[in-house]
């Protein structure tokens, strides 16, 4: 068996995105785009929520750990900050996050009047099984979609949050 020249793998590749853009689902107006996208962005965060919730994870703790196991011992505020919450909703959460032994709260070294948040042993035992619902969700979410399609539609998505960030800090 050779390579398949370019007509057939256009077909191919045509017959693909043709049967991809005949399900009715995908054929949205412009206007559409915000409803899409929370929706999306809701399925795609209630697949990962079942997915975190049998190692005892709850919506939204997986992304306070993963921006501490990139940068460990950041105050609440810059947690919030980080991950585009309000501080009280991040206070909370590190608040549940410490009663399960996820994290902890300690005195800055130089600043005893700030607090960082760390992340326990318990914590970083966490990080493996939030890698292993992250990939889990990502397969489910790009099922039938190829490599080319799934890194244009990341590069899009950044587009898009890249454009509403610079809005936002217009505001």
């Amino acid at each position: 068996m050779g390579k398949k020249n370019k007509a057939e793998k256009k077909a191919k590749n045509g017959k693909r995105k043709d049967e991809f853009l005949e399900k009715e689902e995908f054929l949205a107006e412009p206007h559409d785009l915000a409803a899409i996208l929370v929706q999306a962005a809701r399925s795609m965060r209630t697949v990962l929520s079942r997915n975190l919730l049998e190692s005892g994870l709850y919506a939204g703790q997986d992304g306070v750990m993963l921006a501490l196991a990139e940068t460990d011992g950041l105050t609440a505020g810059g947690l919030a900050a980080k991950l585009g919450v309000k501080a009280p909703t991040m206070t909370r959460t590190i608040g549940r996050m410490e009663a399960q032994g996820f994290l902890e709260r300690r005195p800055d070294e130089d600043d005893a009047r700030l607090t960082k948040v760390y992340l326990t042993e318990p914590g970083r035992n966490r990080l493996q099984t939030i890698a292993e619902a992250g990939q889990h969700s990502e397969k489910l979410a790009t099922r039938g979609l190829t490599d080319k399609q799934v890194r244009t539609l990341m590069k899009l998505l950044r587009a898009v949050d890249s454009n509403l960030q610079a809005a936002r800090g217009a505001d």
